[in-house]
This record gives C-alpha cells, sequence and structure tokens, in this order.
C-alpha cells in the first residue's frame, strides 16, 4: 500500500516507463493473520533501544478507553522486512514495530502488534479493530480522506533484478516485462494508472495482467528470486534490505518519487493528536534516530511530523 504499504509510494510515468523498486525475502507463503505483542525493542539490529518514559501532558489526551485499556493496538504486514517481518520464531520485528512500541511508551502504554494483510489494516482501523496502522504507507491525499495520516519517515519507490541483470530490463521501460509488486500498493496502482497507459500510448506492449500481484512482500520478493517475474517494484528500504539479505537481486535506477509515510488514525480521532506529540517527542530526544540507525534506515529521517501533509 491506493497503497506501501507500500507507498506503498507513487510512481511517475517519464517518457516511457520509469520505475524503481525491490521487496523483502523472508520465506512466507500464506497470509494468515497473527497476533503478537511487542515492545519497542524488538529485532535483528545490532543492540536494543531503551523504552522512553511516558509524556503525562500526551497521555493526557488519549481517549478515555486506550487509557483504560493500557495497550495501543497496532496493525501491520509482517512481510516487509526492514520494516516489519516475523524473524524465524515468528516473533514480529522491524522498524515500524520499534516505533510503534516506543509510540506507545511515550504515552503510558504497552504496543500490541498484531500481524494482518495490508490491504485489511485501514477497514481495520475505521472498525477500531486497531488504533494504529504502522507498516510503511504512504501519505497520500485519497488516503487523508477516510483516515488521519501522521508523517514519521520518508521513502522512495525502488526496482530490482537479478544480480546481473540476465533478462536486460531497462529502468527506463518495463513495457511488456512481467513485474512483480504488493496487491493494494501504490506501486500496483501506478502500473495500472500509469505505467501501462505510457506503454499503450507509446504502441509497446503492457506490463502483464497489470502487475504479477501477490499479497505478501515476501512472495514478491521470492518471485523474482525465482525468475518467475523479471522484475519487482517496493520502496526503498525494503529494496535495499532485500538485496543486502538475498544476494541474489540488485537495483536498478534511480529511486523515484520520495513522499513520506503516515502512522494511521482514524479520522478526527481524539487519538491523532496524541501520536503526533508521540512522534515528535522521540524525534526530539533522539529515540527515533536510534531506532532508524539500528535498521539501517536513517536516510529516511525526518525532522519534523505533520498530520495529513500529504501533496498528492
Amino acid at each position: 500500500m491506493s497503497v506501501v504499504r507500500t507507498h506503498r509510494t507513487r510512481l511517475a510515468a517519464l517518457g516511457s516507463v520509469l520505475i524503481a523498486g525491490s521487496l523483502a525475502v523472508t520465506g512466507c507463503s500464506s497470509s494468515s493473520s497473527t497476533s503478537s505483542s511487542t515492545s519497542s525493542s524488538s529485532g535483528s539490529s545490532s543492540g536494543s533501544i531503551t523504552s522512553p518514559t511516558a509524556v503525562p501532558s500526551l497521555a493526557a489526551q488519549l481517549p478515555a478507553a486506550v487509557k483504560s485499556s493500557g495497550k495501543l493496538v497496532v496493525g501491520v504486514d509482517a512481510s516487509y522486512a526492514p520494516n516489519e517481518f516475523k524473524d524465524d520464531s515468528g516473533h514480529i520485528q522491524g522498524m515500524d514495530v520499534d516505533l510503534a512500541g516506543a509510540i506507545a511508551a511515550k504515552l503510558g502504554l504497552k504496543a500490541d502488534v498484531r500481524d494482518s494483510q495490508f490491504t485489511a489494516i485501514i477497514p481495520g482501523i475505521q472498525s477500531n479493530k486497531f488504533q494504529l496502522g504502522m507498516s510503511s504507507f504512504t501519505d497520500s491525499k485519497d488516503r487523508e480522506a477516510t483516515v488521519d495520516m501522521v508523517t514519521y519517515f520518508t521513502a522512495g519507490t525502488s526496482m530490482a533484478v537479478k544480480k546481473g541483470n540476465p533478462n536486460k530490463i531497462s529502468a527506463t521501460d518495463l513495457c511488456g516485462k512481467k513485474v512483480a509488486v504488493q496487491t493494494g500498493t501504490t506501486q500496483a496502482d501506478e502500473i495500472k494508472n500509469t505505467l501501462n497507459p505510457a506503454c499503450q500510448k507509446a504502441g509497446k506492449p503492457t506490463i502483464p495482467n497489470d502487475g504479477d500481484k501477490f499479497d505478501l512482500q515476501t512472495d514478491v520478493t521470492n518471485a523474482l528470486v525465482a525468475g518467475r517475474d523479471d522484475a519487482m517494484l517496493a520502496d526503498s528500504p525494503v529494496v535495499d534490505y532485500a538485496i543486502k539479505i538475498s544476494g541474489q537481486l540488485a537495483k536498478i535506477g534511480d529511486t523515484t518519487d520520495t513522499a513520506p509515510y503516515g502512522a494511521v488514525v482514524a479520522k478526527g480521532s481524539p487519538l491523532t493528536p496524541a501520536i503526533h506529540g508521540a512522534i515528535q517527542s522521540l524525534i526530539d530526544d533522539g529515540t527515533y534516530a536510534k531506532i532508524l540507525q539500528k535498521w539501517g534506515v536513517q536516510a529516511g529521517a525526518i525532522t519534523k511530523s505533520v498530520v495529513n501533509g500529504a501533496v498528492s
């Protein structure tokens, strides 16, 4: 994820077809939804992050039902390493998971992080199944029409191919190529709404089936590694991590269409200003930077969080 998730971002059509991307590499084949409680210091990167102290003025902003529960229920699609994924024991971890734990701590709560299909998270926010969505959602005007988005990171779209680019894929022309994407992401939308119309206008074959779509990002990556697809598109930190972990992929082209990620909260909820304050507090006290450094994604750091700051 209209998505990554993925964005989860918007791609631009530049002449022929300009894109970039790659996704996560761990092997997961089902889309079952499981539940997992986590703290702010989960993860497979170096060191743990000290849980921040609660800020009474922020905790005072919480809706009574949330405060009395003592927890913040967070929806993630745990197939998008290094942002949100499962370790070998099935524990949910990643940048977004650590940030969710730290946000909850700032509010005097514990994070209850639950795995979900990406496309079910925003409906889950609207139905109060989740109170917060932290799953690499690109902040967009479309999303802001139905939920609040509190910015906390920036990412672009990248493209990955097999190492050595055996199929001679062009980063500027995907017409006629098999491209793997995650269902419900902006990358999937862009193939259908921007890239394939550009191919048709140029008199070229389109990307088959408007992209080879998978419910899980891990399955997207596995399809490329197995050679079933020619390329994959995903958010830049996900592509970088997939390349590092798999050892079988390479990035081609530039990272495009940088845009903010937004933490998802119910539209007009009194929880929105509390989440916004918690994120800004984490940025100001240095906890945020430590979490990003832990996962090697500090290039996407922001200095100021805003509510509903999408430009498109």
